[in-house]
């Protein structure tokens, strides 16, 4: 072997010096809409029911807005609550009546339910308010695959608000596509 050969074998093919590379999809006018744009931005905390209980299992009045009224609220400042309760009680409607009345001056968002489902809940008023001139007669990519965990209820909501405007809505990236929507053309009579 000589000095400074690794061994390895590379085969160029040089193209000559005016031909350039093009990006055929670049190119093609696809819009890419990424739905992990649409995820919550800001801090999300939870505010467990469970953790304001007699015993984690018993709503007592008096104790529950004693312990509402100490509770330090700074720390939901322009949070995304997500208020639940994970044990298994019967907690009455007023008191998370009371939570929401507590945190809604402080926190940016107060959505019932768990972590996971109050993502999911803030993903869908974000794609509720996407606004669809950009994508009127539009060829648009809903991108999948990401590295966040998109609900099918997302895509279906994206679909139901792009399919009256846009020319055509498909799956996957822009180089591998599935076709979803394609708006017919009409031919004038």
């Amino acid at each position: 072997m000589r000095p400074g050969y690794s061994g390895a074998f590379f085969c160029f093919n040089f193209v000559g010096m005016n031909d350039v590379f093009v990006n055929k999809v670049a190119e093609s006018g696809i819009i890419t809409l990424n739905l992990e744009d649409y995820y919550p931005q800001k801090d999300l905390m939870v505010f467990d029911m469970k953790d304001y209980l007699f015993m984690e299992l018993i709503l007592k009045e008096k104790d529950f807005r004693e312990k509402l009224k100490a509770l330090d609220v700074s720390v939901y400042q322009d949070k995304i609550v997500a208020l639940t309760c994970s044990a298994d009680a019967v907690i009455p409607m007023w008191a998370y009546m009371l939570v929401a009345s507590a945190l809604q001056p402080i926190a940016s968002q107060i959505v019932f339910g768990n972590e996971e489902e109050t993502t999911k809940q803030v993903l869908l008023q974000n794609i509720a308010a996407i606004s669809v001139e950009e994508y009127a007669d539009q060829r648009v990519v809903i991108k999948g695959c990401g590295e966040l965990p998109v609900s099918e209820a997302a895509y279906v909501e994206v679909t139901k608000k792009l399919r009256p405007v846009a020319k055509s809505i498909m799956y996957g990236e822009p180089c591998s596509t599935v076709p979803v929507f394609k708006k017919p053309v009409v031919r004038p009579t």
